[in-house]
């Protein structure tokens, strides 16, 4: 069950944390030795501009970003253009390229937790959506890729 009190950015921070106490106490092997561990600088900061574009949208148009609120408009532009969810791709974008910065195997094994629990928010936004907005919310979502 996911809680409408811990909201995604939580999960997301909660998932740094674990990552960085795993590379830290129980770093097991590194994997990507210096310098291709700085690749990861590029995952990192595309997740974070993607968070940001997608945030500036919703609160350009007046619509909440929260998914237990109720959406007053069907966002579908910008990186919603190519991706239905670009929010949560950029916060596994974070955690993809911080684990290439980490270079060590344990912290990798957080993000498909991290995807899990990441679709278990999107299958409720999703029905929501469908429930708020209808055919044209069911034509954009044939359109458009869940992720990318």
């Amino acid at each position: 069950m996911i809680s409408k009190k811990i909201l995604p950015p939580t999960y997301l921070l909660i998932s740094i944390l674990i990552m960085l106490a795993l590379h830290f106490l129980l770093p097991v092997r590194k994997v990507i030795p210096s310098p291709y561990r700085y690749l990861g600088i590029l995952p990192l900061i595309t997740g974070i501009l993607l968070n940001i574009w997608s945030d500036q949208i919703f609160k350009k148009v007046r619509t909440t970003v929260k998914p237990f609120e109720q959406s007053s408009r069907l966002v579908i532009e910008g990186p919603y253009r190519f991706s239905r969810h670009p929010m949560y791709l950029g916060m596994i974008l974070i955690l993809a390229g911080l684990a290439v910065l980490l270079g060590t195997i344990t912290p990798a094994a957080v993000i498909p937790e991290f995807i899990w629990m990441s679709k278990r928010f999107i299958d409720i936004e999703e029905k929501a959506m469908e429930e708020t907005f209808g055919d044209e919310y069911l034509a954009y979502s044939k359109r458009v890729r869940r992720w990318i």
